[in-house]
C-alpha cells in the first residue's frame, strides 16, 4: 500500500515509525513532514489544510490510505473532502470530530446522555460570563469552545482572576475565534489519565493508558501547554476503572454519537479525572494525542494499518488490541520560553545517539533540515521516548537519552513521570 500520513509534529513521526513497521506500508509519504519523519517517509511540502493539494497529491500518486495527525484539518472536514473523491481516509468525519471541535457541543452531549463530566455553563457574551463568575465557587475553569493547540483552558483560583481569563478569551480573542463561546466548569481534582481508542462507528477498542504533563514547568506550575511529556501505563488506572470507563464512558459516547447520527471512525481520545466521585471525562479530542501517541504506539504489537482498515470498513470487532508488558517515558525538550516567546535556529546535536538502539526514540516535533544539519524550529523541538521494563526504568532511560541531546536553549521539566513514585 501507498500510504500518506498528514501532519509534522511529534505524534505524526511515531505514526510513521509505527506504520513504518507494518508489512502492508510499501511505500510512505507524509505532508508536510518533519526532518525526523524524513527517514521513514518521502515528504512533500503541502500544508495540513491545503485539502486540495493533498487530495490532489492521494490522486496523482494513487495513495491506498492517507492518515490524518492534526486536529484542524479533522475539525474542518478534510475526510469529507477525501470520501467525496472516494479516496480512503483515517480520520472521523466533519460532523463527528465537532466532539473536539466545540467544547461546548461534548459537554451537551455528555449531559444529554449522562456521560460523567464536570458541572458546566455556557456563555456567548462575555457580561454574561462575569455575572455567572460572581456567583461562582472557586477554582473554576475557563475552556474556550474551540480548538486552541492544547492551550485554551484556564484554571483559575478567584473571581478577580477568572474575570481576566474571560477577557483574555472572549474579549482579547488570544485564542481567536475559538473563544466566541466560553465553557465554565467546575474544578475537579484527582489524577488525569489519558486513553487513546480505535473505532469503527460502533464498535470502540480502547488502548493502554498514559498521562500527560501539560504545565510548562516541574511542579506542574506554568502556563498550558500542548504537553510536555507522558508515561505509559498509568498506574492509576486499575481494572475497576477500566471496567467502569468501558460502560459508562467509551461505548456510552459511540451510543451517544451514533443516536446523533455522527458516526465516529477514526482515534477517540479520552482525557479523564479520576476523582473521589468516580471517573469523569475532562476532555475529548478526535485523533491521536501528542505526546501520549509517543509512549503509547511504541508499546503497541499490532499492525496498525491493519487496525486502521479496520476502523475504516466497520471490522474493529475482528481486532484484538496487544501491547507490550513494559512501559515508556516521553520527556520533550522544548525551546526556552515556549509556550509564548522563542527563538528557532539552533543547531541540534546528539541525534545520532539513537541510531540502532532498541527501545529509544527521538520523535521530532519542531525541527528543520538544513545544508549544515537539523536546527530547532518550534517550541516543541523534540520528543525523547524511552522504553523499560517498568515505569522507574523506563523513566530513568528517558532522562538518560534526553541528556544525550543539546541545543542552544534546550528546556525540559524535570519530573516527568514523578507521579509513578506514588502510585
Amino acid at each position: 500500500m501507498k500510504i500518506l500520513i498528514v501532519g509534522s509534529g511529534g505524534r505524526e513521526h511515531a505514526i510513521a515509525h509505527k506504520v513504518s513497521q507494518s508489512k502492508l506500508a510499501d511505500q510512505l509519504y507524509c505532508a508536510p513532514g518533519n526532518a525526523g519523519i524524513e527517514e521513514y517517509a518521502t515528504c512533500v511540502d503541502i500544508g495540513v489544510m491545503d485539502f486540495d493539494g493533498l487530495a490532489a497529491f492521494a490522486e496523482r500518486e494513487k495513495i491506498d490510505l492517507t492518515v490524518i495527525g492534526p486536529d484542524d484539518p479533522l475539525v474542518a472536514g478534510i475526510a469529507d473532502v477525501f470520501e467525496a473523491k472516494n479516496l480512503r481516509i483515517f480520520g472521523p468525519g466533519k460532523n463527528a470530530a465537532i466532539i473536539e471541535g466545540s467544547k461546548a457541543f461534548s459537554k451537551e452531549l455528555m449531559k444529554k446522555y449522562n456521560i460523567p463530566t464536570a458541572a458546566y455553563e455556557i456563555f456567548d457574551s462575555p457580561q454574561a460570563a462575569y455575572a455567572y463568575l460572581d456567583i461562582c465557587k472557586f477554582p473554576v475553569v475557563l475552556k474556550a469552545d474551540g480548538l486552541a493547540l492544547g492551550k485554551g483552558v484556564l484554571i483559575c483560583n478567584s473571581l478577580e482572576e477568572a474575570k481576566a481569563g474571560v477577557k483574555t478569551i472572549m474579549v482579547d480573542k488570544q485564542f481567536g475565534a475559538a473563544g466566541d463561546r466560553l465553557v465554565v466548569e467546575e474544578f475537579m481534582t484527582g489524577r488525569e489519565v489519558s486513553v487513546l481508542a480505535f473505532c469503527d462507528g460502533t464498535n470502540i477498542i480502547p488502548m493502554t493508558s498514559a498521562q500527560d504533563h501539560k504545565r510548562a514547568k516541574d511542579g506542574d506550575k506554568g502556563l498550558n501547554t500542548g504537553g510536555m511529556g507522558a508515561f505509559s501505563p498509568s498506574p492509576f488506572y486499575t481494572p475497576e476503572v477500566d471496567a467502569f470507563c468501558k460502560r459508562y464512558i467509551y461505548q456510552a459516547t459511540m451510543e451517544a454519537m451514533k443516536a446523533e447520527g455522527r458516526d465516529f471512525k477514526g482515534i477517540l481520545f479520552f482525557g479523564l479525572m479520576l476523582t473521589q466521585n468516580g471517573t469523569k471525562v475532562l476532555e475529548y479530542n478526535a485523533r491521536f494525542g501528542d505526546p501520549e501517541a509517543q509512549v503509547v504506539l511504541p508499546r503497541m504489537k499490532n499492525d496498525i494499518v491493519e487496525v486502521f482498515n479496520a476502523c475504516i470498513d466497520g471490522k474493529l470487532d475482528r481486532v484484538k488490541l496487544e501491547f507490550e508488558d513494559n512501559a515508556a517515558v516521553c520527556v520533550i525538550l522544548a525551546s526556552e520560553g515556549y509556550p509564548v516567546h522563542y527563538e528557532k535556529g539552533f543547531s541540534i546535536k546528539g541525534l545520532e545517539s539513537f541510531k540502532d538502539k532498541d527501545g529509544f526514540y527521538a520523535f521530532h516535533a519542531g525541527t528543520r533540515k538544513t545544508e549544515t544539519g537539523i536546527v530547532t524550529n518550534g517550541g516543541r523541538v523534540l520528543g525523547i521516548t524511552a522504553t523499560g521494563k517498568d515505569l522507574r526504568e523506563a523513566r530513568r532511560n528517558a532522562y538518560m537519552a534526553a541528556g544525550w541531546v543539546t541545543f542552544e536553549n534546550k528546556y525540559m521539566r524535570n519530573d516527568i513521570g514523578k507521579a509513578i513514585d506514588e502510585a
